[in-house]
């Protein structure tokens, strides 16, 4: 792991080198970066540090997908560690909220409802792992959001 730097952040320091679901380690990787971003910075700032994070972990999971002979090898955890600190940005604050983002997007990884599997099953690149995630943080944001609604006074 520590003979490339594309290593390092791919497996998420080693956190993808966790014995039993180490995407789900990866996961909750994403709640210490989010608290660091939350407070040194604005969401806007936020926002383009994960865009930043994102462009990284396109190469860093394509260089270790290549070295591993993978494109999606388990271990890399990059994609859910960004993915899921984007996710915190937009959740409503508290406990319930961030718990339940969790749970939501570990199942959208995980069972990849359509179209994630197709791009999953498609892009064998770094983009492709960086890309699938993407989506599940969409379809999280998007139950949250709906969630949300229906909790309001006076939603249809």
């Amino acid at each position: 792991m520590w003979r490339h730097p594309a290593h390092v952040v791919a497996l998420g320091a080693g956190a993808g080198l966790a014995p039993a679901a180490p995407g789900t380690v990866g996961t909750l990787l994403a709640f210490p970066l989010y608290w660091l971003l939350a407070a040194s910075t604005n969401s806007l700032a936020a926002l383009a540090v994960l865009g930043a994070a994102f462009l990284l972990g396109i190469w860093a999971c394509g260089e270790t997908g290549r070295a591993l002979g993978t494109a999606d090898h388990g271990a890399m955890v990059w994609d859910e560690i960004v993915a899921f600190a984007l996710v915190l940005v937009f959740t409503p604050a508290g406990w319930p909220w961030q718990i339940g983002a969790f749970l939501l997007f570990r199942f959208f990884d995980i069972v990849k409802p359509p179209p994630i599997r197709y791009f999953d099953r498609r892009l064998k690149s770094g983009f492709g792992v960086m890309f699938d995630d993407l989506l599940a943080a969409g379809y999280t944001l998007l139950v949250l959001a709906v969630y949300q609604r229906l909790l309001e006074p006076g939603a249809a």
